[in-house]
């Protein structure tokens, strides 16, 4: 009886896939490509949002914000161009193989004979797209709509302050934000809209918003890092390529396979095309793919070190700044119209995961890691696939991700008159500091998750030289040695390039 209970238990794993090939989107598992609503729908573990008291009114907003969807860089363009160059000489390989009788040309996926990029040609990259626009457009329009005794001002670049960086799809997409969050408010061609200032600081100077371009020795860090970061991403291309050998019968190499996953990211995410390149990788080769982005976005944006997220602390305190502002404006009575409702922020992934971190969103545990951020020790990375894991960078930072405070005044409290909610991606999360609730008392939020970061300054973490080498990275060699382990598959001699552009 155990015997055949053994067998049928064999049989089910041997029939039942890790992802169900129908109810698996790819497009839910981008990482840093995914769009926004593919990463908006994926759940926050069942969490339930607090029930605002009646009496309590939002009175400020902070939002950070990501970019909108964006087409591919100039240096990935050229990859692509590279890759269509690529698999013809795959394809004559294969007709050589054909030949002698070593490989059957059947197996070979139609859209591969002929592929030329969808970029081909073009001499631009990186800017927003259509795409990234409407992302942007509409999130401003459901902002207003959700918090209109905030939107209730006439304009007025002192009551409704918008930030973004120097990079022009960063403030094309402030621009796409706020036409949303003020259409109807001027008088403006047939949507009625009007003019409105978005301010940027020059990029050299940037430390609010492009912190990870201005902090020196988080530059050390990242580059000190990248060899580490390819250790374990390495193994998994080796993998997956074998794999893709076996299927399709060409000679793939790690980098092509590289080079394919970015094009299945691209294509997904910006064309709606899933069928092509992704459709050459399976449902778990392709969340492992995954899952060697996120770690690396883990070790190099996220709680990998706790520079990543350190160096944000001056944008922590603007944002502290910006409601201790308004609760003064509050208590004195000021005059509407005479002080700031919102401030709105357009930057990078590499600001929104980093500030992600220092509120102590998408942990893996609710044990002891919070105590360990805010004691400036990294984290475990995150558990390979099939294990579930919370950092998941098409959550943590798709395109067009935020995180929104949101200042409450709540008068009918005896014990706490003000308090903030956090939003993620226009959810309400649970802040660890605060019990794991998503409504945390203003003085409780500064006390248990802002003041702990707040012993160093800008100058000390970024400017003076670390006494302790760097290498004293969450990528040791023995835990490179154990992640190394996971893989079987020969190495390849082709080098992987890890991308060192803005996200």
């Amino acid at each position: 009886m155990a015997v055949l209970v053994a067998m049928l238990i064999l049989l089910v794993s041997l029939l039942s896939p890790s992802y169900s090939e129908e109810s698996f989107d790819v497009r839910q598992h981008l990482s840093t490509v995914s769009s926004y609503g593919a990463g908006k729908v994926i759940a926050h573990n069942g969490f339930v949002p607090s029930t605002i008291p009646e009496e309590c009114t939002p009175i400020h907003i902070n939002l950070l914000a990501r970019h909108g969807t964006r087409a591919p860089t100039k240096k990935r363009i050229k990859e692509l161009e590279g890759l269509a160059d690529r698999l013809e000489v795959l394809l004559s390989e294969a007709k050589q193989g054909e030949e002698k009788g070593n490989v059957s040309m059947e197996k070979i996926p139609a859209w591969i004979w002929g592929w030329k990029s969808s970029w081909k040609g073009k001499q631009t990259g990186g800017e927003l797209i259509s795409k990234g626009e409407d992302e942007l457009y509409n999130l401003g329009l459901r902002v207003r709509e959700r918090f209109p005794n905030l939107f209730d001002e006439e304009y007025h670049p002192d009551i409704y302050t918008i930030i973004a960086t120097q990079v022009p799809r960063a403030s094309a997409s402030a621009v796409a934000f706020g036409m949303g969050l003020f259409k109807g408010k001027g008088n403006l061609g047939s949507g009625q809209h009007r003019a409105f200032a978005v301010i940027s600081e020059s990029r050299a100077r940037d430390t609010l918003l492009r912190f990870h371009d201005t902090c020196g020795n988080y530059k050390d860090y990242k580059k000190k890092q990248e060899p580490a970061v390819n250790q374990i991403k390495e193994p998994v291309l080796d993998e997956v390529s074998s794999s893709l050998v076996r299927r399709w019968g060409l000679n793939f190499t790690r980098q092509d396979t590289a080079s394919l996953w970015f094009l299945c990211k691209e294509e997904a995410s910006l064309l709606d095309i899933t069928n092509q390149a992704c459709g050459l990788f399976t449902p778990d080769e392709i969340s492992l793919l995954e899952w060697a982005d996120d770690v690396e976005a883990f070790i190099l944006k996220g709680y990998g070190k706790s520079i990543n997220y350190r160096m944000g602390i001056p944008l922590l305190q603007d944002v502290v700044q910006s409601m201790e502002q308004a609760i003064k404006a509050k208590e004195e009575y000021q005059t509407p119209g005479t002080y700031e409702k919102a401030r709105l922020r357009f930057a990078h992934a590499e600001t929104v995961v980093p500030f992600s971190c220092l509120l102590g969103l998408f942990r893996e545990s609710e044990g002891t890691e919070f105590e360990r951020i805010q004691s400036e020790q990294p984290l475990e990375l995150p558990p390979k696939p099939p294990q579930k894991r919370n950092w998941r960078v098409s959550t943590v930072a798709p395109f067009a991700g935020n995180n929104m405070l949101v200042l409450y005044s709540c008068p009918a409290n005896n014990l706490n008159k003000y308090f903030v909610q956090v939003l993620h991606n226009e959810v309400p999360v649970p802040l660890p500091g605060c019990g794991n609730k998503d409504f945390c008392p203003f003085e409780t939020f500064k006390e248990k998750i802002v003041n702990p970061h707040m012993g160093q300054n800008y100058d000390s973490i970024c400017n003076i030289k670390l006494e302790q080498p760097v290498s004293s990275s969450p990528v040791t060699a023995s835990k490179s040695s154990k992640l190394l382990s996971w893989f079987f598959s020969p190495k390849k001699t082709d080098e992987v390039q890890s991308p060192k552009h803005d996200l």
